[in-house]
């Protein structure tokens, strides 16, 4: 099966495609699901071997997350990112969010701050609400056609409470690969504020030829004692439904504390979600996400092309992700009007930029990883919902 082969996902329980008409109105007979960041494609081959094969074994027993595990992950980092990690930093989770959340508790307490980078992935804001924690919003700054930091006003903004700062690398949602010297700042920045430093890095696989993703501990490891590091299979391989994803905490204090907290909430890796990783992590897994991020590639070309035909719309060049970030600011319309026409008369659903903090009123974020024929539907919709621009 190629990444254009259209697949149904309308009636599998897919949140993206069967919450779309709850979330935003838009039907899911007729309406493109653009919205929550998982793909349309089926995952690699290796990957969906692995799961026939447990399958038929049809033992699903208690289990552990054995060393092909970890050697997988070892082996993932350095091959595809430079990376050199111990195995014994490496601590699984039940997903990413559940990783965050985990940091929160661990490391901070009611009432504490959390330092984000805004515009950012929005369950980084909504998880420390939950928590209870007290969210600090430090605006990027726009540089040319894309962000950077500006960590004099950002510092500016503290005022001493705050315990964590939540790193996104690359940026969600505009797809900005951050360089070595950038990074050194953040992790100096937390250093200098008394902050863990947690650098999401869940996208790091999907980056586009130009362009080098650098690990928050490979660009500083002088950092160690402050810094946990965040990566999952999930986005990359689309299985995200398997909730699996790792800490890598290089320092042995923070380490022990994590280690501990996950032990006292008795939690183990699902069995079948540390097969499917295993798996991915490999060659084989490593040839089928260079040829996804070459789909992916094309798909992002053609819906700048398209943006940049209808006036008053604007898509920041990606850097890495499958999320186009759109600024609808030129259009002068209000949030309401556009994402009127987004979904009920292009009948697309999309990230509502507000959702995304201080820097994203303006914006709707489009997920591209999909079918080639769904992107093309996609950009004639929105010709059409704002031809009367032109």
């Amino acid at each position: 099966m190629t990444f254009n082969d259209l697949i149904d996902r309308r009636g599998t329980n897919s949140s993206k495609w069967d919450k779309m008409e709850r979330l935003y109105g838009v039907p899911s007979e007729d309406g493109l699901a653009m919205w929550t960041a998982d793909s349309d494609f089926q995952s690699a081959p290796c990957v969906i071997e692995a799961v026939r094969k447990a399958a038929e074994h049809g033992v699903f027993g208690y289990s552990w997350c054995h060393p092909d595990y970890l050697n997988a992950v070892q082996w993932w980092m350095k091959n595809r990112h430079g990376w050199e990690v111990d195995t014994d930093w490496v601590l699984t989770t039940q997903g990413l969010g559940n990783a965050i959340a985990l940091c929160l508790d661990v490391w901070s307490a009611p009432g504490d701050g959390v330092v984000i980078f805004t515009p950012v992935y929005h369950e980084f804001a909504h998880k420390v609400n939950k928590a209870g924690r007290k969210v600090v919003e430090c605006p990027l700054a726009r540089d040319g056609d894309s962000y950077g930091l500006d960590l004099e006003d950002a510092q500016s903004r503290l005022d001493g409470s705050e315990k964590l700062l939540l790193w996104c690398s690359p940026q969600n949602p505009s797809g900005r690969v951050w360089t070595a010297d950038e990074l050194r700042a953040v992790a100096e920045f937390a250093e200098r504020n008394g902050l863990i430093l947690v650098s999401d890095e869940i996208h790091h696989d999907l980056v586009y030829p130009g362009n080098t993703f650098v690990p928050m501990d490979v660009a500083a490891p002088e950092a160690r004692a402050w810094t946990v590091s965040l990566t999952a299979a999930s986005k990359t391989f689309n299985i995200a439904g398997q909730r699996t994803g790792n800490m890598i905490i290089p320092d042995a204090k923070l380490r022990a504390e994590m280690r501990h907290r996950l032990a006292t909430l008795d939690y183990d890796p699902s069995a079948l979600g540390v097969a499917m990783i295993t798996a991915a992590y490999s060659p084989e897994g490593a040839e089928w996400v260079d040829a996804q991020v070459a789909h992916l590639d094309a798909n992002r070309r053609l819906f700048d092309e398209t943006i940049a035909q209808i006036p008053g719309l604007w898509s920041m060049p990606l850097q890495a992700t499958y999320l186009a970030w759109v600024d609808f600011s030129g259009t002068g319309m209000s949030h309401d009007e556009f994402v009127r026409r987004l979904r009920e008369d292009a009948k697309i659903a999309t990230s509502s930029g507000p959702g995304f903090g201080t820097g994203g009123e303006t914006f709707e974020r489009f997920n591209l990883a999909t079918q080639r024929t769904r992107v093309e539907d996609a950009c004639e919709r929105l010709k059409r919902a704002f031809g009367a621009l032109q």
